[in-house]
């Protein structure tokens, strides 16, 4: 696991027992780390006797990340996870368990997490959904799995900005720009987390949209100035020959 910061790189490091309770429930902690042979936990959530390994260091490098503000290259990814089970990839939910650890670290009261993964954000939606402190904002492809995060799914403090197949830099930086950075400034939030994933790029094979290497360029750009304090939390992105390019143009975009 690796935390990039200002294009330096650092190891991350695991998450506490006492960090993931913070958004999961015991049960679902002490379950993954009882795993000792291969169980799938969903449809697409495979379980083995190093997964808690994994899913606590991306969680504790995206706690980092959030303290430091960072980018946190982690896998797995982590918005499906919901409090109390693994969901879509995803066995911790990473960028939430960074919020909740900044609130208590960095005594912040408001924090924003913007998600431009290609998929909708539903775990990070439901640990936040009644809380008032955390804003969720997310651009997605919809309809598209995991079936949530529709027009009509919004509230005070969760907005939700469905795409139709086929969009791409122009109806994401307009749908950011129209939407997106109003909330957040109107909800006027101390730090700025994004759940920043790349399988909206044309390449990617799980997803329909055509965000180009600038557009994920100009979206990380957007989201750094909506704050003083931005970090940042990889999430989706499966062509493994353009992932590179794109989380480095996105470090550009963050940091520029």
């Amino acid at each position: 696991m690796l935390l990039a910061h200002q294009h330096i790189w650092s190891e991350g490091r695991a998450a506490t027992t006492e960090e993931l309770l913070l958004c999961h429930t015991a049960e679902h902690v002490n379950f993954v780390r009882s795993i000792e042979d291969a169980v799938w936990l969903d449809g697409e959530t495979l379980c083995t006797a190093t997964t808690f390994e994994a899913a606590a260091l991306a969680a504790g490098t995206a706690v980092e990340a959030a303290l430091r503000g960072g980018f946190a290259l982690v896998r797995p990814p982590g918005h499906h996870a919901l409090a109390g089970r693994a969901m879509g990839f995803c066995v911790f939910n990473n960028v939430a368990v960074a919020a909740r650890a900044a609130q208590q670290r960095l005594g912040l009261e408001r924090v924003a997490i913007v998600d431009f993964d290609v998929h909708h954000g539903n775990g990070t939606e439901a640990i936040f959904r009644d809380d008032d402190s955390v804003l969720f904002v997310s651009l997605h492809q919809w309809p598209f799995y995991p079936g949530s995060g529709g027009p009509d799914d919004q509230a005070e403090t969760t907005i939700n900005v469905p795409l139709r197949a086929g969009s791409g830099d122009e109806e994401y930086l307009e749908a950011f720009a129209e939407i997106v950075a109003p909330a957040v400034e109107r909800f006027q939030p101390e730090l700025v987390l994004v759940s920043a994933g790349f399988d909206a790029h044309g390449a990617d094979p799980l997803a329909d949209m055509r965000v180009t290497e600038e557009g994920f360029r100009e979206l990380a750009r957007g989201c750094r100035s909506l704050c003083d304090q931005v970090a940042a939390v990889l999430e989706g992105g499966y062509e493994l020959e353009t992932l590179p390019r794109l989380v480095d143009a996105a470090l550009d975009g963050f940091t520029s």
